[in-house]
């Protein structure tokens, strides 16, 4: 059974943001609403997280951080934690015994993007589609950036549960005679092809190079930002159909993701790619995607669907649970390192 331990944290607490490309870390004081100073870093400037914090962070600090609250990207077992795309390895027990931390918490990065969307206002997001959102039903966030994350947000007891997991490797698969043309040109890993494989920014490059290969052209774009700018602005067809099906596929993940937690408190969409490509998830085709799930279609149609726009909404989401985690069900058994 997990374990919530509702334990204030000690002020100073850092909390960050470590996904795939870069880390975000944000110091918090005790009793302070005002938004700090947010320090971005590229995982690949430094060799471990822990250079990472003693070099963008600790070096500057007026006052040193005595909790830490970090949000990952990968699974959580044990005292290693490895990032699922990048060489990093957070290793807690070092934080204490190396930085002068005295209590460590490690989460789900998609798991803190949950606890955003549990406190996000209006104003940090954009509305896709039909649908109102009902009030303390569940919750779906899905990011497609470096990675694809996804976590649902169960609301009882009072509190908002984070559901984390590893939801962006569920299987993904041609339904229509233009998939099956593109399909067999997309990467498999061990025989298979899984929503990540094509809804992050490496995947969306390789949709546009198997749709060049479906339509016998050569490839001109070596970069996702090229795939995106060119798709949306038309100026290359097979980038233009690149984002076409990617906000297709984006829809029938996003839908399946609906259905499984019933999602009536709304689906959203954070991460690095979502807002870049706004206009192209404005048009029918995402919803048409995310409601074409019969015989639910009905049900689906209710859901409302929402563009995250907060900058740094997992930022925000473990602020948010570090002030009060009195309101989070966020389960900590092996996941709370203290001295």
């Amino acid at each position: 059974m997990a374990y919530i331990n509702h334990d204030r944290f000690i002020f100073p607490i850092l909390v960050g943001d470590i996904g795939g490309t870069n880390a975000r870390f944000l110091l918090l004081e005790e009793g302070s609403t005002a938004p700090g100073e947010v320090t971005i870093v590229q995982t690949a400037d430094y060799k471990t997280i822990d250079d990472a914090i003693e070099d963008a962070v600790l070096s500057k600090a007026f006052e040193k951080p005595r909790s830490a609250i970090l949000a990952v990207a990968g699974p959580i077992n044990g005292d290693e934690i490895p990032l699922t795309n990048c060489p990093w390895v957070v290793r807690p027990k070092n934080l204490l015994a190396d930085l002068g931390f005295d209590d460590v918490v490690v989460i789900n990065d998609f798991e803190a993007q949950a606890l955003a969307v549990a406190t996000l206002d209006g104003e940090n997001q954009i509305q896709v589609g039909r649908g109102a959102a009902r009030f303390n039903h569940s919750k779906v966030v899905l990011g497609p950036g470096t990675g694809l994350g996804v976590a649902g947000l169960v609301h009882a007891l009072d509190a908002w549960i984070p559901v984390p997991g590893e939801g962006g490797h569920v299987d993904l698969g041609p339904r229509t005679a233009r998939d099956l043309e593109i399909f067999p040109h997309i990467e498999k890993i061990e025989g298979r092809v899984s929503a990540e494989q094509i809804l992050c920014g490496r995947g969306l490059l390789g949709l546009y190079h198997a749709v060049c290969k479906a339509d016998g052209v050569t490839p001109s774009l070596e970069q996702p930002a090229d795939v995106s700018g060119k798709g949306l602005s038309g100026e290359d067809k097979q980038a233009a159909e690149a984002i076409s099906l990617f906000v297709i596929y984006l829809g029938r993940v996003a839908g399946d993701m609906a259905v499984v937690f019933n999602a009536k408190g709304g689906v959203y969409l954070g991460g690095g790619i979502p807002h870049k490509i706004l206009p192209a998830l404005q048009k029918p085709a995402f919803r048409e995607a995310f409601e074409d799930k019969a015989p639910h279609g009905e049900m689906m149609s209710h859901i409302p669907t929402f563009v995250v726009t907060h900058p740094y909404a997992a930022l925000a989401g473990l602020s948010a649970y570090a002030h009060a985690p009195q309101d989070f069900g966020v389960a900590t058994d092996s996941r709370r390192w203290r001295k």
